[in-house]
């Protein structure tokens, strides 16, 4: 036992991190929980695109696995990647069903977008980026993502919903619903935040895992007594794993290696690389700002050592998503839940990694957590990111104003890589319209992005 806890220790420094070979584990455990939805809705929205639904359940597996390992003992930082949402979503909806391309010609456009990822992470151009990015705004990044990802959980639980007039959203009304499905699980959902909320408050060890396992048995207690009643049809499954069809993987044959290369010397296919480069280039960026940010991972100069490991993971990760038959895989907002618990190095990386690796054997227990179980977890992690906002200097304008812009704007655009942008343009024009860009050292990066975020506004 002892050699192989000095074998840990030897690959993932847990103590130099002031962390354990248990809490690594929770804090793995939680991550996947927090982000296992993906396997349900990913094959769902890119079979859209008329991807084959086995194939791309098994290639999100394997693809999120190979770039979480690849974090785990590249960068040894407690994040797991996975296919990201809103990246799948413009891959089927608008690549493939709005612009009439084929899903192998948009898995193309990915593959590409991974290969230029990796020749910008070994040259630094995305390392640079990171670093010529203001700890001030950085912090506006951490607690942006802190609301995202709570009107993330918010929303998932149907908590909160859209109303389709000058209020935009607001909260859920059970009048008109059936409570037996939509109206309990927003209850349940509810109950599960105050409960995951006590139990952070009361600092009971594995507090968030044990919130969305409690919420989830809860959910299970009220089917098995009637209170809750499966709808498949609608939409609302059983809360129960359903092993009736036996332990099987789903081939990847169907998506596998299906890339089609010609037609990628036009300019519509610049435009799609692009634009999955850009979203993904600064979601990725986001996330590990804001996370590593509650981690206390970031140095006394904002930096992330061993950024280059994490940027790596994450390009090839990419890459090879596009060859199994995957959209583009990326750093998790998620991973926020297991550094929540604790989770500091790899080990918790590694965790998240294994489990994937599991699910395509024990899928169905995994696909039968529901996403009103996970989103008490979203909250409450949302709260504990958004602390960052009291180390923004509120006292100096010229560089609150630009953390704040980028706070709202991230919950209010449902996008990282948009609130990245409003804070990056407000920083270099507040500075330079005020006479202390100078003074601040705004990095020349900066004037560089702000260019380039204009440009994307004007013209995509």
């Amino acid at each position: 036992m002892k050699e192989k806890t000095s074998i840990v220790e030897k690959v993932f420094h847990l103590k130099e991190h002031k962390t354990d070979v248990k809490t690594e584990i929770i804090a793995g455990i939680t991550s996947f929980m927090a982000m296992a939805y993906i396997l349900a809705v990913n094959p769902s929205i890119l079979a859209d695109a008329g991807m084959d639904k086995g194939g791309v359940f098994t290639a999100t597996v394997l693809g999120a696995c190979i770039a979480t390992l690849l974090m785990a003992f590249l960068a040894n930082y407690p994040f797991a990647l996975a296919p990201g949402m809103g990246l799948n979503a413009y891959f089927a909806y608008t690549v493939c069903m709005k612009m009439g391309y084929s899903w192998q010609f948009a898995l193309t456009a990915v593959f590409v977008e991974g290969l230029i990822f990796i020749l910008l992470s070994l040259v630094n151009v995305r390392e640079a980026i990171f670093n010529a990015i203001p700890i001030s705004l950085k912090h506006g990044v951490s607690a942006g993502i802190g609301l995202f990802i709570a009107i993330i959980g918010l929303k998932n639980a149907n908590i909160v919903v859209g109303t389709g007039d000058s209020t935009l959203i607001g909260f859920f009304s059970w009048k008109g619903t059936d409570f037996h499905t939509e109206g309990i699980t927003v209850l349940l959902a509810l109950i599960g935040i105050l409960i995951t909320g006590i139990l952070v408050a009361s600092k009971v060890k594995g507090n968030i895992l044990i919130g969305i396992l409690v919420t989830w048995v809860l959910g299970i207690i009220c089917q098995l007594t009637g209170i809750y009643v499966p709808d498949p049809a609608n939409g609302w499954y059983s809360l129960l794993p359903d092993f009736s069809a036996g332990i099987f993987v789903p081939s990847i044959a169907p998506v596998f290696g299906k890339l089609q290369f010609g037609g990628i010397f036009s300019l519509d296919f610049l435009i799609v690389v692009f634009s999955f480069l850009f979203v993904d280039l600064f979601d990725t960026l986001g996330t590990l700002i804001g996370v590593a940010s509650k981690a206390e991972l970031l140095d006394e100069n904002g930096k992330l050592p061993k950024i280059k490991g994490a940027l790596m993971a994450d390009a090839v990760g990419t890459t090879a998503g596009a060859v199994l038959g995957t959209s583009t895989v990326t750093t998790f907002v998620e991973s926020a839940a297991g550094v929540a618990e604790g989770g500091r190095t790899g080990l918790t990386a590694f965790v998240t990694a294994v489990l994937f690796g599991l699910s395509l054997l024990i899928s169905p227990i995994f696909l039968a957590i529901p996403s009103f179980a996970t989103a008490p977890a979203l909250v409450i992690v949302g709260f504990l990111m958004f602390g960052s906002v009291f180390k923004v200097d509120f006292g100096d304008a010229v560089t609150a104003i630009p953390a704040y812009l980028c706070i709202i704007a991230m919950p209010f655009t449902s996008s990282i890589s948009e609130g990245i942008a409003f804070g990056v343009i407000s920083y270099t024009v507040l500075n330079l319209a005020t006479g202390k860009a100078k003074k601040n050292k705004v990095h020349p990066m900066m004037y560089i992005l702000s260019i380039l975020f204009v440009l994307k506004y004007i013209f995509l």
